[in-house]
């Protein structure tokens, strides 16, 4: 068969222009993270915090850091506090005795 029974018409190109360009925002991302982490440590008698955050959302990265300086009971009264809640939990697993 040498000949097609629909023959298509030729038609000039037209070069496109800026405005036929359409550009849609970015749809809602479909993945997304957060990490945090915090240090708290006693050096030469001061207290040092030290908190990082990294976010990752909407195709958006943002970082976060703190450092800073305490006096030495902050960080005492902070390990006093983990110790009475770490017993306290504890507690409530141990067996009762009389």
């Amino acid at each position: 068969m040498a000949t097609y029974p629909v023959k298509a018409k030729k038609h000039p190109l037209r070069k496109s222009g800026k405005d036929q360009v359409v550009v849609e925002p970015a749809a809602a991302s479909f993945f997304s993270f957060r990490y945090s982490s915090s240090e708290v440590s006693l050096v030469n008698g001061k207290t040092c915090v030290r908190s990082r955050t990294t976010r990752f959302v909407d195709g958006k990265l943002s970082c976060e850091t703190f450092e800073g300086e305490l006096d030495r009971r902050a960080y005492e009264r902070m390990v006093s506090q983990a110790q009475r809640r770490f017993l306290g939990m504890l507690a409530l697993f141990l067996p009762f005795r009389d």
